[in-house]
């Protein structure tokens, strides 16, 4: 039996890297996705067709997570399409990298609307149809710069050390109501992102951490797929560190 069979899957971000890998395995373990994008139509719709021939239904939507009047109205249009919503996975997010005395109120704001907020409003609006079933995961994508911060990335640290706060008080509110929340801390993760930088920067980054090498989005999906499925029952309120070791 498929762990997420008969499941309906909520993924923000999920057209590239970490979301996309999640997206690909909860499909295979039979869930069906509704997935949400920014940007480009034809990679949603190439993202849509990959996963259907997975044998699951999936369907993108276009929607601004850090908008909270478009997060709740994307709830409501993922409910009318697939009935309900069973697991919500927090993965969009951006950097704007920079030294705090040279970061902007805009660059400040842009990170922790698009980090911060977000988990905000998709959590506050799939509430309700969680609170119905009287069930539900809710896996929110922290970042080990948020457990430990980062010269350079005050305002990514910040909207990330936030949602490890937010994700615990979520799950104190709604576990007695038999719904989850848990947030997921990836380290060095090598997407496409990364594969933009220096071949000799990367190696020095892998040769830093005890397992010698960065993490993939599977390493990541694997952790997400566990706590999305009955298997972590028991398990909420939880931030686990995927990172190969980099803060043993």
């Amino acid at each position: 039996m498929q762990l997420l069979e008969n499941k309906v899957s909520l993924i923000t971000g999920a057209t590239r890297g970490i979301g996309k890998g999640i997206a690909i395995m909860f499909a295979k373990q039979g869930s069906a996705i509704a997935f949400t994008y920014v940007s480009s139509d034809e990679k949603a719709r190439a993202m849509e067709a990959e996963l259907s021939a997975l044998g699951v239904k999936a369907k993108g939507f276009k929607s601004d997570a850090a908008d909270f009047k478009a997060a709740d109205e994307l709830v409501n249009q993922v409910v009318a399409e697939f009935g309900t919503i069973d697991i919500l996975i927090n993965n969009a997010g951006i950097t704007r990298d920079t030294l705090l005395m040279r970061m902007t109120e805009q660059q400040w704001d842009d990170v922790i609307n698009a980090n911060l907020k977000s988990v905000f409003n998709l959590t506050k609006a799939v509430q309700r149809p969680m609170l119905k079933a009287r069930k539900g995961s809710i896996i929110n994508m922290s970042s080990v710069v948020g457990v430990k911060g980062n010269a350079g990335q005050s305002n990514y640290a910040a909207s990330k050390a936030g949602i490890i706060g937010f994700t615990k008080s979520v799950a104190l509110e709604l576990g007695s109501r038999n719904i989850r929340c848990n947030a997921i801390a990836p380290g060095f993760i090598e997407t496409e992102m990364t594969g933009a930088l220096d071949e000799k920067v990367i190696q020095q980054w892998r040769d830093a951490i005890p397992l010698k090498r960065g993490g993939t989005a599977n390493d990541v999906a694997n952790l997400t797929l566990f706590l999305a499925s009955d298997m972590s029952a028991y398990i909420t309120g939880q931030c686990i560190n995927v990172c190969g070791g980099m803060l043993t």
